[in-house]
């Protein structure tokens, strides 16, 4: 009888004890649910961390690797053809990255073009005189005003300016601009006017950028991409008034010099033709290089011959020519003695012949000799500045960052003047590329 009820008491107890072990072990298998997800998250973090700086790495590679181009292809003020190089999708281990870069022809794209961006096909901020900077699409007067009264150094510190009337009045710089993006500070600029419809900076036409007021920016859902001031304009462009071999180029601007120019056109094109295009030239007195081409009556040979000894300045350097043979049309359009009603015509003619890229030459079958004479001191055929916009991506397409570099070549080598983080600006790449990402990470799976 005892022992029954001593069962009968223990038999609880053995329940109790279930239920508790039960209970314990429950918990354990929660902590370590709880652990296995926490390891599995950081684990992942980790991996986009990896991912991450695979990316900035291919970033950095793609800057270095531009340097090399421009090194071997970009000397004496050439611009590298895009045949000469790869832009788009190169590898750096597992991750990749891409040139972002412009169609000179302005032909309507929806997806990135790949390459280097030449400055010099862009208005220099600096040195354009107002009539051009009033021409760029999307100019007002407010903006004009602000952009010539904050690089003047005549109205620095107030007084009755554009910044002096303000209310209350400022301080404009009253200095040249040292990079686009100092636009920003200028009165007048809002981020519409700058930026346009292209809120990434890529030049392409990407889906928030032609849905109407659906999603940022607003835009007028055209299919086509309505790029903002700071598409076509620049502060680096110049180019030095040096020789290949060194020495200054002779300027011919006067008659003063016609003896030097004499002396290399004797030793490049020979005695009579020599004595021709002297005799030609006179004792005019040109405003600029392309002006005393056209007044030479000089064959696209003859020039190219002699075009790297021959300038229309006195200077160390030259700032804020605009290279013929890359401007877009758009940029074309805003040159005096261009405008756009010979723009069209300049790009149609390089599209058609794209072996006179080299030197301006081909402009007198397509301007007038007082077109040239006009356009002239605004123009050039040589780059001396390039920009690098190199986006990477990691792997499995995890991991981007974006990042614009400018190299100067005027001292032969390339140089940076400038390097610009634009990873905050978002994707830029296209949706093409991030479909192919997207295939292949498909396929890893």
């Amino acid at each position: 009888m005892k022992r029954h009820a001593a069962q009968t008491l223990a038999a609880p107890r053995r329940g109790s004890v279930l239920i508790i072990v039960m209970w314990v072990c429950l918990g354990l298998v929660a902590l370590t649910v709880y652990f296995a997800d926490s390891m599995t998250s950081e684990f992942r973090a980790a991996d986009n961390r990896a991912a991450d700086i695979a990316a900035r790495q291919a970033m950095l590679a793609g800057t270095r690797y531009a340097s090399y181009v421009l090194g071997q292809f970009a000397t004496n003020g050439t611009v590298p053809y895009r045949e000469d190089y790869k832009a788009e999708e190169l590898p750096v281990g597992e991750a990749k990255f891409w040139f972002i870069g412009r169609d000179n022809d302005q032909r309507p794209t929806t997806e990135p073009i790949f390459g280097l961006v030449d400055e010099a096909s862009k208005i220099n901020l600096n040195t354009a005189p107002r009539t051009m900077l009033e021409a760029l699409p999307g100019m007002t007067p407010e903006l004009l005003d602000g952009i010539v009264a904050w690089r003047s150094r005549a109205q620095a510190g107030g007084g009755d300016t554009t910044y002096g009337r303000l209310e209350p009045a400022r301080t404009n710089k009253g200095g040249p601009f040292e990079s686009v993006d100092e636009l920003r500070l200028v009165y007048g600029a809002t981020l519409d006017l700058l930026f346009g419809e292209d809120t990434n900076r890529n030049g392409a036409l990407d889906d928030n950028e032609n849905d109407g007021d659906a999603s940022a920016p607003r835009d007028n859902s055209d299919g086509l991409i309505q790029p903002g001031i700071l598409e076509y304009v620049t502060v680096y462009s110049r180019q030095p008034n040096t020789r290949t071999g060194g020495g200054r180029r002779i300027n011919i601007t006067t008659p003063q010099n016609r003896q030097q120019l004499n002396q290399i056109l004797q030793q490049r094109i020979g005695g009579p033709r020599a004595t021709e295009i002297i005799g030609a030239i006179g004792t005019t007195e040109f405003r600029s290089v392309a002006e005393f081409m056209a007044a030479s009556r000089m064959t696209s040979d003859e020039f190219n011959s002699v075009r790297g000894d021959i300038t229309a300045s006195d200077g160390t350097t030259v700032q804020g020519l605009i290279n013929v043979n890359t401007a877009s049309e758009t940029v074309l359009a805003c040159i005096p003695g261009i405008g756009p009603e010979n723009a069209s015509a300049l790009v149609a003619y390089r599209l058609a012949n794209p072996d006179v890229r080299g030197s301006f030459s081909w402009i007198t079958q397509v301007l007038s000799r007082s077109d040239i004479t006009r356009a002239g001191p605004y123009l050039t055929d040589q780059s001396y500045q390039f920009t690098a916009d190199v986006a990477a991506v990691g792997r499995a397409g995890r991991g981007y960052c974006r990042a614009r570099t400018i190299f100067d070549m005027t001292l032969g080598t390339p140089r940076t003047i400038y390097h610009q983080d634009l990873s905050s600006y978002g994707w830029a790449l296209g949706t093409q590329v991030r479909q192919t990402l997207r295939n292949a990470k498909e396929t890893r799976a």
